[in-house]
């Protein structure tokens, strides 16, 4: 960070504060109007505190790796502005004499996923001088539009909950913080909202399908463009639910039963379909080599690994078939680990904190309900069986992948709110009907949230 971060940081917050009191009445109601500020409150301030934990803590990492890239493009545009838009629009492919002198000094100019970003962060820095700090800012609001879609579509499903939604969404401290700077987990936290936005409305809902459809595959093009394994992991439970969603809809109940297989078998092959196209030839993503890849990733990240925060979930030689095997240890590694005993730093004990809780409100909601209860109530709700099987899928994909639980923290995080709201919905499912009626005035109030939450 330099000088300017410190003069120009708060003329920006100004500004960013000033276009976010603007646009709340737009996009809130009286009842999530209090959550708005103090949300986005929390974003900016996990893109600072990243940027001096990694400035000095780490001494370094892929978020100053960003901004060297984003320095060298800034100085191309103020040679020559078609020079600089260039290296922000144009391909990356062939030989250009107008960027050639700066493509040698982009390590990542073709690194596909790596570059997406230095491409949103060049063009905000057009913006603000390219100052590290604001173009960290600009990330933590593209972020929060995207999680702020991603509660709107929560409280709309379920109202009665927006307060405990809202701890899930904005109030994890590992999700604001490494959700909200100038990194891929950004993008992919705001992109998955949008995403999740855009599907419920134009799937789900049917309302506004044509900007709904919009803001869909924008947030799918972000996931594509940096992690599309988010994106394959989301796919197929999405598609699921939609064909659950339709069969519920069904008035005959033995027509239902008779159907329930069909739609299921559907959702399913649709989503390994998509799966399938999204990835056909891509060396990285491809599914026919997906368990090799991961393989590799795994003992990479764990030989980096020095400082006592490496894991092992049990062999497995790459194939499906043996990622399978080592499942159950994955989606344990993902969702409840690292243990508190396990924490060897500061930012670990928080995952640590977050794991526990987790634990806690897993274990304690299915034995109070009962564990067939619990397995009756999101087989038969579309949005928990949506919820589990995404938090599962992409469980299983980041716990294989990272070896160790410095990265594992970071690969999580699009999985957490989904995990974490629907462990507060089957809470207030699984309440007995008495305590229910003792809260009328807010069931009622909950009611205005369905009426009131949208962003159309």
């Amino acid at each position: 960070m330099e000088l300017k971060d410190l003069l120009l940081t708060p003329i920006y917050l100004a500004i960013f504060y000033g276009i976010a009191f603007s646009v709340r009445k737009k996009y809130t109601n009286a009842l999530t109007k209090k959550y708005f500020i103090p949300a986005l409150s929390l974003k900016f301030l996990g893109a600072i505190a990243l940027g001096l934990i990694y400035q000095f803590y780490y001494g370094g990492g892929d978020t100053f790796n960003y901004y060297g890239h984003t320095k060298v493009v800034y100085e191309a545009f103020m040679n020559s502005p078609s020079a600089g838009l260039q290296l922000i629009f144009g391909s990356t492919e062939g030989y250009n004499p107008e960027v050639a002198q700066y493509v040698g000094r982009l390590y990542w100019y073709h690194a596909d996923t790596e570059y997406f970003v230095v491409r949103i962060a060049s063009f905000f820095g057009l913006f603000c001088f390219n100052t590290y700090t604001i173009i960290g800012l600009l990330f933590a609001a593209l972020s929060f539009s995207g999680m702020w879609a991603m509660y709107l579509t929560f409280i709309h499903i379920y109202p009665l909950a927006y307060k405990k939604l809202a701890i899930a969404v904005f109030f994890l401290p590992s999700v604001f913080f490494w959700g909200s700077g100038l990194m891929k987990d950004s993008v992919c936290i705001g992109a998955l909202g949008w995403t999740f936005y855009g599907f419920y409305h134009a799937t789900i809902l049917k309302r506004n399908v044509l900007f709904s459809t919009i803001i869909g595959l924008i947030g799918a093009y972000l996931l594509v463009s940096v992690k599309v394994y988010i994106l394959l992991s989301f796919l197929p439970p999405a598609l699921l639910w939609v064909f659950n969603e339709n069969n519920r809809r069904i008035k005959s109940a033995a027509a239902r039963m008779l159907l329930k297989p069909f739609f299921l078998l559907m959702g399913l092959g649709a989503g390994y379909l998509g799966a399938t196209r999204l990835t056909a030839g891509d060396d990285k993503y491809d599914v026919d080599k997906i368990g090799e890849r991961t393989k590799i990733n795994s003992e990479y990240l764990t030989s980096q690994v020095a400082n006592g925060s490496a894991y092992n979930i049990g062999s497995f030689d790459g194939s499906l078939g043996s990622m399978v095997k080592v499942a159950p240890q994955a989606i344990t590694v993902s969702l409840f680990r690292p243990f508190l005993f396990e924490a060897r730093n500061p930012v670990m004990l928080l995952s640590a904190m977050e794991a526990a809780l987790f634990l806690y409100l897993t274990v304690s909601l299915f034995y109070k309900t009962g564990v067939l209860k619990s397995f009756r109530l999101i087989a038969s709700q579309p949005i928990l069986t949506f919820c589990f099987i995404f938090s599962v899928v992409l469980a299983i994909g980041v716990g294989t992948n990272s070896g160790n639980f410095g990265t594992l923290v970071r690969y999580k995080i699009p999985l957490m709110p989904f995990y974490l709201g629907a462990l507060y919905i089957m809470q207030f499912m699984a309440r007995p009907q008495r305590k229910i009626r003792t809260a009328q005035p807010q069931v009622n109030r909950a009611k205005k949230v369905e009426l009131l939450a949208s962003t159309e």
